[in-house]
């Protein structure tokens, strides 16, 4: 059986890790701060039961925390702009880089490619003014790694 993209990130304590040491970089950012205000104490909790469940770990953000529902409230009326979105997949990646995480070639790519769906997804949420508005994903979904020909990282 494959290692899934959670085990390989080292489950809840490797996502968790690479998450708190991003949050703080975020609310001190310039571009990114106004989105997510003072934060809020949870936050890292809950997106790294976001991120353990996206990387195939335990569905604790579905049945804890709301699911994509709960997910979708936080990014409504935000007008997440491009600019946001790629900052937000750069201090990312270099929290990535700094505590660590794997860096091999498939996993960089499973991870950059989720941050970039899932910042999509986020950015059109942000500018819905309706249902129709809003992004063809509506499940926290569940990414795996690229195929072995170096195609891209899929989700479910």
């Amino acid at each position: 059986m494959t290692e899934t993209l959670y085990e390989h990130a080292g489950g809840h304590a490797g996502l968790h890790k690479v998450i708190a040491h991003w949050y703080p970089t975020v609310l001190a950012d310039p571009l990114l701060g106004p989105l997510f205000g003072e934060g809020q104490p949870t936050h890292v909790d809950h997106l790294t039961a976001f991120f353990g469940e996206v990387f195939d770990g335990p569905s604790e953000y579905t049945d804890q925390h709301g699911g994509f529902p709960a997910l979708l409230s936080h990014h409504r009326g935000l007008a997440i702009t491009e600019e946001q979105r790629q900052r937000f997949m750069e201090l990312f990646l270099k929290a990535a880089d700094e505590v660590g995480l794997p860096d091999d070639a498939r996993f960089r790519q499973a991870l950059r490619e989720y941050l970039d769906f899932g910042t999509e997804v986020a950015m059109v949420n942000s500018h819905a003014q309706s249902d129709a508005d809003l992004h063809g994903c509506q499940e926290v979904p569940r990414w795996d790694w690229p195929d072995a020909a170096g195609g891209p990282a899929t989700g479910s």
